[in-house]
């Protein structure tokens, strides 16, 4: 059986050892053993490099696309309250808190309504002396009865100690506005903080296959919450020290969060349109009043503020907005055509009857196209970057 094998296989030997000869007709040397050697053609040599430098393959080649483009890019929002109507609650003495009626932030409050009352000793003291002035030196009493409302106390506790002769040792503190009550300390931690890391364009390491949209890369402001107070009962102030934030609910805002990239292309008055999560059908139309860059939590990215004028809005309500951007640079090609490794974004150039990998610099991501900055107006290039990478080798760019 194996010797019939070996018969039916000689022609076909034969065949290939009389290919040999003739190559070593036309490229062959000879070694100090006297002994033959092949030479590889130089017409094959630039089809023998290795699959990290360059790729032999048929997929068809395009070319990139140029001129001013318009996308409307999806970005997150959240309502929260309008930082240019507020109130600050402060304590006109320094003391002890004896008692606190405040326990959560964003607790409701109305304006008059007792917050806290403070012991101090420095209170105690003034008050004795309007006592002794009123009996000593009567000329002197309006004096004495400016200094006390100066430190909090009201024209009728005033008048309640002359009265009595008795020493009130607690100033209350009053709220100053109807609204909502935030801690002082969790002002700048409460308000619109980025939920995720943004990826502006697909950059980074969220592009590891053919592409991502950016319909959902920018950060999500997290909506406030009614966490508890950190101020204690028991706990001392300074005087002048500011404790709390008023808020006022008729007062609300829009924030949403823009990437880097995306924040490029907008400007305060520019029009969007957005929406709640939860009802895609009650959509509205608002435009852009501030623009504000903010590093928060680790994060670079911009909040875009609209004022809404409605007040069937809630606190901590989600949002979409589309906003349209105009896009006049950069070169445009379908978002399959450039691959991502990391932080870097690449494509295969066509040279000749090859592919070979090369660097770019990339731009947004809208629909399915990406920008790439780089550039490749009179490049070829692979229509689908997936089918020319091979996965058991690193992919060595050229820049």
């Amino acid at each position: 059986m194996r010797n019939s094998y070996i018969v039916k296989m000689l022609p076909g030997m034969l065949l290939v050892l009389s290919g040999l000869a003739a190559c070593k007709n036309k490229t062959g040397k000879t070694d100090h053993a006297g002994h033959n050697e092949l030479a590889m053609d130089s017409s094959m040599a630039s089809l023998t490099k290795p699959v990290n430098a360059q790729v032999l393959a048929t997929i068809p080649a395009i070319s990139a696309e140029s001129g001013m483009r318009i996308y409307a890019s999806e970005v997150n929002g959240v309502v929260t309250y309008d930082t240019r109507n507020q109130t600050s609650i402060s304590s006109r003495v320094g003391g002890r808190v004896e008692r606190l009626l405040i326990k959560y932030n964003y607790q409701p409050v109305k304006k008059g309504q007792l917050i806290m009352e403070v012991y101090s000793p420095g209170l105690a003291a003034a008050q004795r002396e309007l006592l002794y002035v009123a009996h000593s030196s009567p000329d002197m009493l309006p004096g004495a009865r400016q200094r006390l409302q100066l430190l909090g106390m009201q024209p009728g506790q005033i008048d309640q100690v002359l009265r009595t002769g008795n020493v009130l040792y607690r100033i209350p503190v009053y709220s100053n506005s109807d609204g909502y009550i935030l801690e002082k300390s969790a002002v700048g931690t409460a308000v619109a903080l980025p939920a995720s890391a943004p990826a502006p364009g697909g950059d980074g390491m969220a592009g590891m296959g053919a592409g991502a949209s950016t319909t959902a890369t920018s950060p999500a402001p997290a909506a406030p919450a009614a966490t508890p107070v950190l101020l204690r009962e028991g706990q001392y102030v300074n005087a002048g020290q500011s404790l709390f934030t008023i808020y006022q609910a008729q007062s609300l805002v829009a924030e949403f969060a823009f990437p880097s990239r995306l924040a490029a292309g907008i400007k305060p008055g520019q029009p969007l349109l957005f929406y709640p999560t939860t009802d895609d059908n009650a959509m509205q139309a608002g435009a852009i009043g501030l623009i504000e860059p903010v590093f928060r939590g680790g994060v670079n990215f911009t909040l875009a503020r609209v004022y809404l004028a409605d007040d069937h809005f809630q606190v901590g309500q989600l949002l979409y907005a589309n906003v349209p951007i105009v896009y006049t640079n950069g070169w445009w090609l379908p978002k399959k055509a450039v691959w991502r490794l990391g932080n870097k974004s690449m494509l295969f150039r066509r040279e000749k009857d090859v592919y070979v990998p090369v660097a770019v610099e990339t731009g947004v991501v809208a629909k399915d196209m990406i920008q790439v900055t780089t550039n490749i107006g009179d490049w070829k290039v692979a229509s689908n970057a997936a089918y020319l990478v091979d996965s058991e080798s690193f992919i060595k760019i050229n820049n």
